[in-house]
């Protein structure tokens, strides 16, 4: 898969501050800390009991469980994860995500997820 991208990519340190933030769904807030050409690190908010629901896309995710603890669902798996693990999605696996207490993760997406980027 490749990329295209409108956008200039210059070198860029972001506070986290200066990240916007965004409600993606009730309980669950993304702020897009930096995008290049390739790859994109979004920091995920899900409050206890928030969920992103299932769904797929084009790039793929690699991502950590800053701190909380999720039930995941990944393709036929479902399992419960605390801070400290991680997850790979490859392209167009359909994936859920619930919020058993509140949880911090940070997602990496390839390409860029452009639709995120302010």
């Amino acid at each position: 898969m490749t990329t295209q991208t409108n956008r200039e990519i210059r070198p860029n340190l972001q506070a986290h501050d200066e990240a916007q933030q965004v409600e993606m769904f009730p309980g669950v807030v993304r702020r897009t800390l930096n995008a290049g050409e390739r790859t994109s690190i979004h920091e995920i908010e899900i409050a206890a009991g928030g969920c992103v629901p299932m769904h797929t896309h084009p790039h793929e995710q690699i991502g950590y469980l800053v701190s909380g603890r999720v039930k995941f669902e990944l393709g036929d798996e479902t399992k419960e994860l605390s801070a400290g693990d991680s997850w790979i999605i490859p392209s167009e696996v359909p994936h859920e995500v619930t919020a058993l207490e509140d949880s911090v993760a940070m997602d990496i997406f390839s390409p860029a997820r452009e639709e995120f980027i302010p």
